[in-house]
């Protein structure tokens, strides 16, 4: 006998008082014509149907369930957890299912929010998300790799650039590499909460990773972080990844280097945007995208070297900074100002109105890190320039210069000459 719920029982009224035999009916509704017949009988009786008004075993149980249930809070509702509880702390003897129909009955089911469907308009948005793939084979090594995953949310074009790592140098060397391959940079990235990119807190509440603060704003791009456990709302850069997973899948392909894999995930990235179609458009991705690049903002001539470190540093009147344990030399011109100090990879880079002007090796044995050429030059209205290098200091300048090994006795002994 078919079993229909209340909509059903509804549509099966009408549709006979409209004149619709039993047979059509129970064609439309998927059940037999016994069915149809019984239901229509028992409507026609007024028959109500008696399990509704049975208690189950589960209601004797209901001061534990409704313990079991406040310990519980807000979180997810397991009621196989509830049934072995109630089996293993009360004895209980029933199944599963009554357990089943009495929390349906007593406990309402949680209010639902609706979802907003977005689309942003083209250039305004990209979406931001890291990929794992452990075990890759590149070469004759087995290593974890990392993909950034970055996708236009108007024309849906993706890029995809592997890395070793995911620090703040990888994160911001994959978003240039994104970049470019992308010809452009949209206005805001929706972003996870990583800490490469919030330092403290998630979501629009969440403190932005001063590295990250000072690469957006020199790449003129606003920083959207996404809400806690809200994976729909950078739903196009999920897809994204479980697009990259099944259709580029790199573990079906043999790579000789990081290199190799990024070419070929390249050229198949071109070959899918052509296949895509873009929602807004109605258009192939590749052809939505050549719309949308000229929206974009254009990327400098002069990339940005990726940085994990930006701090402010005033200079002091020996036209030394500090940074990270040691003092480095700036342009005398500089001094009593505040610069701003970078660390990139094996460079720590000194700017002044984001242009370079003092470049020194990073961690470095020596504490005191000096280039004589910021001593050199005119004064300026502001600042005048040292006093430039007596004998003895040129002569312990040549000799500093020189290394160990080559520094004989009769250097030294010119150099007393000197003094004298």
């Amino acid at each position: 006998m078919g079993c229909l719920d209340g909509e059903a029982l509804t549509a099966m009224s009408v549709l006979l008082k409209q004149g619709h035999t039993q047979s059509a009916v129970a064609r439309l509704l998927g059940i037999t014509e016994g069915a149809v017949r019984y239901h229509r009988r028992r409507r026609a009786e007024g028959a109500v149907d008696g399990r509704s008004r049975q208690i189950g075993k589960a209601a004797e149980y209901a001061e534990a369930i409704a313990h079991w249930r406040s310990g519980r809070g807000d979180g997810a509702i397991n009621i196989a957890a509830l049934h072995e509880w109630l089996t293993r702390e009360h004895g209980y003897t029933g199944s599963l299912k009554s357990v089943q129909r009495y929390w349906s009955r007593t406990f309402p089911a949680p209010v639902m929010r609706a979802r907003r469907r977005v689309e942003t308009p083209p250039g305004a948005q990209a979406q931001v998300d890291w990929a794992e793939f452990p075990g890759m084979v590149l070469g004759d090594e087995v290593v974890d790799l990392s993909a950034l995953v970055m996708t236009l949310s108007w024309s849906r074009k993706r890029a995809i650039v592997w890395s070793r790592s995911k620090d703040a140098l990888a994160w911001q060397s994959c978003h240039l590499a994104c970049f470019q391959r992308l010809g452009g940079v949209a206005a805001v990235m929706r972003i996870d909460n990583v800490k490469t990119a919030l330092s403290k807190g998630a979501g629009a509440w969440g403190e932005i990773n001063p590295t990250y603060r000072r690469f957006a704003s020199q790449m003129h791009f606003h920083v959207d972080a996404c809400q806690v456990r809200q994976p729909r709302a950078k739903g196009k850069v999920e897809r994204s990844v479980r697009d990259c997973r099944e259709y580029l899948d790199p573990y079906s392909g043999v790579f000789g280097n990081l290199a190799d894999l990024q070419a070929w995930t390249d050229e198949r990235m071109t070959e899918r945007s052509g296949q895509l179609r873009c929602p807004a458009t109605g258009t192939k991705v590749m052809q939505a995208w050549e719309q949308e690049r000229f929206l974009l903002t254009r990327l400098p001539e002069t990339l940005p070297e990726p940085f994990d470190v930006a701090v402010r540093r005033q200079v002091g009147d020996d036209c030394m900074a500090s940074f990270e344990g040691r003092q480095y030399s700036v342009p005398f011109r500089f001094i009593r100002q505040d610069v701003e100090v970078r660390g990139v990879s094996g460079r720590v880079l000194f700017l002044k109105n984001c242009e370079v002007v003092a470049n020194h090796p990073r961690g470095t044995e020596a504490l005191v890190v000096i280039d004589p050429a910021h001593f050199e030059g005119p004064s300026t209205p502001r600042v005048i320039a040292p006093l430039p290098l007596g004998r003895m200091g040129r002569k312990l300048q040549e000799i500093a210069s020189a290394g160990v090994q080559h520094r004989s006795l009769d250097l030294y002994a010119r150099l007393a000459e000197v003094a004298r």
